[in-house]
């Protein structure tokens, strides 16, 4: 099983919090995306930001995951 965490304005965007999807060989996190974005395409319109297992990836990053592996979606952020 894939974890799936969205945060801030993209889980209220996806009007969810979380999402789970069934783990295969070969899958990497842009295969997560790709489904997800079918379902909350309004929520991947603001995605800046990815976490695997708490480490931010990049668009180049192909790693495969494994299974009971973390993602995280959110936007960038600014505090003050």
């Amino acid at each position: 099983m894939i974890n799936v965490l969205f945060f801030g304005p993209v889980a209220e965007r996806a009007r969810t919090r979380q999402a789970s999807l069934d783990f295969r060989e070969g899958l990497r996190w842009q295969d997560v995306r790709d489904t997800l974005r079918v379902r909350h395409p309004e929520a991947f319109e603001i995605v800046s930001i990815v976490a695997i297992n708490g480490a931010r990836v990049d668009e180049q990053d192909t790693s495969l995951l494994t299974d009971g592996a973390e993602i995280v979606f959110m936007s960038a952020f600014s505090g003050g």
